[in-house]
């Protein structure tokens, strides 16, 4: 009995002493191994408010502070933080920056006064579904579905769905592009500027077809792209596009499409 003990006692003595020196390398290789934390990036990251929504143009929050603390990026590149972050992140390294403001924009204005319903549609109340079920229940097989899957996306309560149709409030939008994301018919994209002219449509079926599908459908009619000086306006499979670096928001092409399809 006791040569038995003595045996369970050394089994136990020998297993404790191999976890002990694997224990004490483990924790000489992570001192020698560690990788030296960037001090500015911590607190670049700390000011960020953890979106990692990927709007700044990098792979989240993380990614976006070592680069700002590295100089690789701008400060003012969050819309998320807004103009709050922006000036903290400068503070803190000591540089300049200017918020880029950015909002969603809904390339549709097809709401339940420009189109109708083709069929009805029972099942889960999800754009995506919808969309894969014969093409959405809307007259518009390119418009807004209005079922709120961008707007259940947004983290800023941005996006309400009125009168069949996502309706963004620039003031509360930050640019995240999670609604854009989101919608299954890639109807949103994200802009940087508020004084250009931007087509509310995205119908490319000819005119005749898309006029009857939504009263507001572009019919590529290209009074448009006549009226525009600089060039920024093309038309490609029925519905008009406009460049944003050549947009000087003159507003002629506004004033002149017959279907007033096109904003600012």
């Amino acid at each position: 009995m006791n040569e038995t003990l003595f045996a369970v006692l050394i089994a136990v003595l020998v297993v404790a002493g191999i976890g002990l020196i694997l224990g004490l390398v483990l924790a000489i290789a992570s001192v020698v191994m560690a990788v030296p934390k960037d001090e500015k990036a911590e607190a670049v990251l700390e000011i960020l408010p953890g979106a990692n929504c990927g709007a700044c143009g990098f792979s989240g929050c993380e990614g976006y502070a070592k680069a700002v603390a590295k100089g690789d990026a701008k400060a003012g590149l969050c819309p998320v933080g807004g103009e709050e972050c922006t000036n903290a992140i400068c503070e803190l390294l000591g540089v300049s920056g200017e918020t880029v403001k950015k909002h969603a924009l809904v390339h549709c204005m097809g709401n339940c006064d420009n189109t109708e319903n083709k069929a009805v549609f029972q099942g889960v109340n999800s754009c995506l579904a919808a969309h894969k079920i014969g093409g959405g229940v809307t007259a518009c097989s390119y418009g807004c579905l209005g079922m709120g899957d961008c707007m259940n996306a947004c983290l800023s309560d941005a996006i309400t769905i009125c009168n069949g149709v996502a309706v963004v409030d620039l003031d509360k939008c930050g640019g995240c592009g999670l609604c854009a994301e989101a919608c299954p018919r890639k109807l949103i994209t994200i802009t940087t500027s508020n004084e250009q002219a931007v087509v509310r449509c995205s119908n490319h079926d000819k005119g005749a077809v898309a006029k009857k599908a939504c009263k507001s459908a572009c019919i590529g009619c290209m009074k448009c792209t006549k009226v525009c000086e600089e060039g920024a306006i093309t038309v490609k499979d029925f519905c008009a596009s406009i460049d944003p670096e050549k947009c000087t928001g003159c507003g002629a092409c506004v004033e002149n499409c017959p279907c007033k399809c096109i904003t600012f």
